[in-house]
């Protein structure tokens, strides 16, 4: 996928990978879109990389019909969307508020699949395009206190790859990225912090340059860091001693 002279939208772009993908891409000579919720972080980040910021909640379902709306009326066509904004929360399920439930849902989820909807025509028609998800290692494994997130996260994968599946031939590419533990505000933000030793937090610059990379190469499935692999295959493979390790290992 040629990146330079294409117009890029970044979905949750006012911190963390959204953040580091929106530089990396406007360094990579894209015109970006920059879609966010903190509209002075995005008003920053819009001058610094000589952008166009679209602030918005994408748990709102008429808000994210209005983002791909606007996207194309300020740049006259979308080629590459970076599906970035997502949310967390941590503890049993079972105290769980509802409204959590359903704005996980709804961000995580429901809200990449309907912006989708709404730019993929038009990337259809010009036979070019890339959509690229970024996931998560929980939507793969499932992790003890992310129940909904894991959830969100593994539906958002599967739709990426049925949508792969089914715009093979078409021109339009289909990448997911599955990070780790990443430096951003995501632990702040779920209401509780990362508490182990290992895996160390690896810093948002690293997964964005692995994901613009992608997007240029046109990889359709990366992990970061790559030795992610491994526990999926073991899961894959010998899912019974998977558990077991994952019960002596695991946590959030």
């Amino acid at each position: 996928m040629r990146i330079r002279d294409s117009v890029a939208l970044v979905t949750g772009a006012s911190s963390g990978i959204g953040w580091a993908t929106a530089v990396r891409l406007a360094g990579a000579g894209a015109r970006v879109v920059v879609h966010g919720r903190d509209r002075e972080r995005l008003a920053a980040l819009a001058d610094a990389v000589g952008g166009v910021p679209l602030a918005g909640e994408l748990a709102d379902p008429d808000q994210v019909e209005r983002l791909a709306a606007a996207a194309l009326e300020v740049a006259g066509r979308v080629d590459v969307v970076v599906h970035s904004a997502g949310g967390g929360w941590a503890g049993p399920f079972d105290r769980m508020p509802a409204p959590e439930i359903g704005r996980l849902v709804a961000v995580n989820l429901a809200a990449p699949i309907g912006l989708t909807r709404a730019l993929l025509p038009g990337m259809r028609a010009r036979g070019s395009g890339y959509l690229m998800f970024v996931t998560s290692i929980a939507g793969r494994l499932g992790v003890a206190g992310e129940a909904v997130y894991a959830a969100t996260k593994g539906g958002l994968d599967a739709f990426a790859e049925s949508l792969r599946l089914e715009l093979r031939g078409t021109g339009v590419g289909v990448g997911a990225l599955a990070p780790g533990v990443v430096e951003t505000r995501f632990f702040e933000r779920r209401g509780q912090p990362y508490g182990r030793g290992r895996p160390r937090p690896i810093p948002a610059e690293r997964v964005a340059d692995v994901l613009v990379r992608s997007i240029a190469a046109e990889r359709d499935d990366r992990y970061v860091p790559g030795w992610l692999r491994l526990p999926v295959a073991v899961r894959a493979t010998a899912p019974g001693l998977y558990r077991r390790l994952a019960g002596r290992f695991g946590g959030s």
